[in-house]
Parts: structure tokens; sequence; C-alpha cells
């Protein structure tokens, strides 16, 4: 799974990197991206792209309550087109979601049932930011008069050689040249949107070891992504 990410470039450089205006409300940088914190996407309409901030974790348009969404940040490529909470998006409202990178944890080599686990800060090898395929979503909820809230889910995949020595998946990250086709929401050939969700290049993955600060949601900063002195045993 995708479950801590950094998104610390600020909006006006995301807005430019993916050819969108940048959003009314900025989000605080952060180096320890948590379920559900609100997260920058762009999406698209009419051809025209959008970064606006979202709640991490979708929430179905049949949810009774939005807690079912912290159960619900990332999607299994594998199974889009079969799952109630995500088929319809699939469909019609996809996007991309900002990374400068992301968190894994591997397990104790030996004994993975026990012992902590290290984690690593994936990233570019060049610097530039990831952009997820995601999904998203608007939830109205059971009252009429409740504000609708906007929520997404990062969609995973099966690891590239890169990411396999440390876990079993990894977020879809896709290249500039298939954004457009993942953005437009007249595209509903699902054959041709899942032959994207495959692992990236190994080339895009760079990562080290980093310090177990990053397992605590409360604690944030660059420090965070800094390679560990020390690996966990």
């Amino acid at each position: 799974m995708c479950g801590r990410y950094v998104s610390a470039t600020p909006p006006d450089q995301i807005a430019a990197y993916f050819g969108t205006e940048e959003p009314e409300a900025s989000l605080t940088a952060s180096y320890n991206v948590a379920p559900t914190n609100d997260v920058y996407a762009v999406l698209a309409d009419g051809g025209v792209r959008h970064l606006d901030a979202f709640h991490w974790g979708l929430i179905p348009l049949w949810a009774k309550e939005a807690k079912i969404g912290s159960k619900m940040i990332n999607a299994r490529a594998e199974t889009l087109g079969e799952k109630s909470a995500f088929k319809s998006a699939f469909k019609k409202r996809r996007c991309l979601i900002p990374a400068d990178g992301f968190y894994e944890w591997r397990k104790n080599a030996t004994d993975p049932k026990k012992g902590k686990k290290q984690p690593f800060f994936i990233h570019r090898p060049d610097g530039e930011p990831y952009a997820f395929a995601g999904l998203w979503e608007v939830w109205r909820g059971p009252e009429r008069d409740q504000e609708p809230l906007r929520s997404c889910t990062i969609i995973t995949t099966t690891p590239n050689d890169a990411m396999a020595e440390i876990h079993d998946r990894m977020p879809v990250i896709l290249p500039s040249s298939a954004w457009g086709t993942w953005l437009d929401r007249d595209n509903d050939d699902l054959d041709l949107l899942g032959q994207l969700l495959v692992p990236s290049a190994a080339g895009l993955i760079t990562m080290h070891p980093v310090s177990t600060q990053v397992n605590n949601v409360r604690n944030d900063g660059e420090a965070l992504v800094d390679e560990a002195s020390e690996l966990v045993e």
C-alpha cells in the first residue's frame, strides 16, 4: 500500500509542473502526509486542468459515514472495475496526485513476523515530483444540507524490481505522456486505461532508509527524509 508520502513543493510550482492554475486555497507543506489529510490532486474539466484540495481516503457515493474513507486510501489496480467503491470513479473521475516522494516499510529480514520495520524514503533520482494515478469522488452524505466532501484515493500495483526489494505493492506512477489520457473524462475505454496501471520503470525509483520518526504521524519536517545514520534491527 501507499500510506504516507511527502508533499512539500509550493503550490505554484506544482501548478506549473502539471499545467494548471494555482489552487484557490494553499495546503501546508508536509513531509509526512497521512490518511485523512487534505492533499492536492490534478483533475481535468473540458480539457482544462485544475489543482484542488481533496480529503485523502475516498468516500463512495453510497457511504453512510465519511469515516469509511480511512479504509480507502488505496485502490488496487487489478480490481478497479469490480469494486463498488471505485468502479464509477474509474470510468469518470480520475486524477493525478502529486508527490515529492513516498515512504514504505521493509519487514525484518530475519523474522518478517516480528521486530520493527525499517522505513524508506522513495523518490525520483532527478528530484521531479511523482504523478500518482488516483480516483476522486464527491460525497454529499445522508443530510441534504451537508457540505459536499471531495475525496481521493491512490491506485497501487505490483512493484517494479527496485520496489520489490522492500514491498509487494507500489503506487501507480504515470509518465507525463499518459496524463492527458488518464484525465480525459470522455475516455471510458477501461481496457486502454487499465494498460496504464503498471509498475513504473525501475529508473524512476531511488531510495534510502530513514529514521523511524516518520512512523508517528505527528512528526513532520524536512529531516524526516534524511538518510538514517542507524538501521532498525
